[in-house]
């Protein structure tokens, strides 16, 4: 559940922010299936990725953190 969270709202802002999966997985360094996952709750990122894609999106990770 935590995950799925993670990937609507990493999703949502990726949108926000006009990147495509194709884009926004390039500059954060993973293949597209890997942000697949993410997205779609079947991957929870770690606390790397987290902090990349907060940076990327211009967000803080509390931003970024489901509520």
């Amino acid at each position: 559940m935590e995950a799925e969270k993670w990937g609507r709202r990493i999703r949502a802002y990726r949108k926000l922010k006009g990147f495509t999966q194709e884009s926004f997985a390039k500059e954060l360094g993973i293949s597209v299936s890997i942000l697949g996952e993410i997205e779609r709750g079947n991957r929870m990122p770690d606390e790397s990725l987290i902090g990349k894609i907060a940076g990327f999106l211009d967000v803080s990770i509390e931003e970024l953190t489901p509520q």
